[in-house]
């Protein structure tokens, strides 16, 4: 259906269940005045799809709207910040007529709400638990702080009323849980204390964090990692880390500033520093069963000219995976 406003006209596409009475009634106009308005109409024989002439319904102090295929009064409500009582209120013909494309719907303007914390903007991915847990709130108290909001659907772009004191400055930076995090591990990654974390994040449950979470890491941004992270597993201990990779423990230390090298967890992540020495020839990745004997018989070198070109290197421990130079031979 649609319509057209003509100096306080508007025409309206008919469908099965209009009547005259109907109509009339919706307005608040008598039918001679429907009648009048649409000469050559047999409004006592409703025909669907046919088109007639009608004063437009109300005075609009607000934002008048004209009805698309598609369109709710919920979905109107959010796109023209309102609500749906609101709505209602200020277009009483929808109570007889219903909604309708084509129909001129006049649209409150906004009002301002108080909001007794700030207003946020919903993101892909964002559900009323995750935002709950990541201002330190409640799911309950957001509903309260937002009357109408469905906790069933969120859009990307709402704004609503998060009923918290606005987040404080971050004492640190701020970091998103991933997945196995846990206030010990992130504790023991940035030198802080789990103590200290809770003290920056109030309200913060020690025992749920969730994937997405942000949370405050009370000390100064670490250095980016100049090299990759790798996760600590059983058996591990910073000098077995160094020699696979290539590098050494004083190294490590460097670039993990606050790393007890004798308190390390299972899980935890720690910045492994690039390969820095130059390499007098190609760079090798042990694999199983390899010995510097085999490697050095393979590539037709001595095994003292890896040792030379590797300081530090242990001939006994080699790990899979663990980096070597092959000097050419000159």
């Amino acid at each position: 259906m649609s319509s057209d406003i003509n100096n306080d006209f508007f025409e309206l596409e008919l469908e099965a269940a209009d009547t005259l009475e109907t109509l009339a009634n919706a307005f608040e106009i008598t039918q001679e005045v429907v009648v009048n308005e649409n000469p050559g109409v047999d409004l006592a024989q409703i025909t669907p799809g046919e088109r007639i002439r009608l004063p437009f319904p109300v005075r609009c102090r607000g934002t008048v709207y004209i009805v698309r295929r598609g369109d709710t009064l919920a979905s109107l409500a959010r796109e023209f910040g309102t609500t749906e009582a609101l709505i209602r209120r200020e277009n009483p013909f929808l109570i007889i007529i219903g909604l309708r494309p084509g129909l001129p719907l006049c649209i409150p303007a906004p009002q301002p709400r108080p909001c007794p914390g700030f207003f946020y903007t919903i993101v892909a991915g964002d559900t009323l638990f995750s935002i709950a847990a990541r201002f330190n709130t409640n799911v309950q108290a957001i509903l309260r702080a937002n009357p109408g909001l469905d906790p069933n659907r969120l859009f990307i772009g709402e704004q609503i009323c998060i009923p918290t004191q606005q987040p404080p400055v971050c004492p640190g930076f701020v970091y998103t849980i991933v997945l196995g995090d846990t206030l010990f591990t992130l504790a023991t990654r940035f030198n802080t204390t789990v103590q200290a974390i809770l003290q920056a994040n109030p309200g913060l449950d020690p025992y749920m964090l969730f994937v997405g979470q942000r949370i405050c890491i009370p000390v100064p941004q670490p250095p980016p990692c100049q090299g990759f992270f790798y996760t600590v597993v059983a058996g591990d201990t910073l000098f077995s880390i160094a020699a696979r990779f290539n590098t050494t423990v004083q190294a490590i230390l460097e670039t993990n500033p606050g790393l007890d090298p004798n308190r390390l967890f299972i899980g935890q992540q720690i910045c492994i520093p690039a390969f820095q020495t130059v390499c007098p020839g190609v760079l090798y990745t042990v694999l199983a069963g390899d010995t510097l004997f085999s490697i050095a018989r393979r590539n037709n070198i001595s095994v003292d000219a890896i040792l030379a070109a590797n300081p530090g290197l242990d001939p006994d421990r080699l790990f899979i995976g663990q980096r070597i130079c092959l000097p050419t031979r000159r």
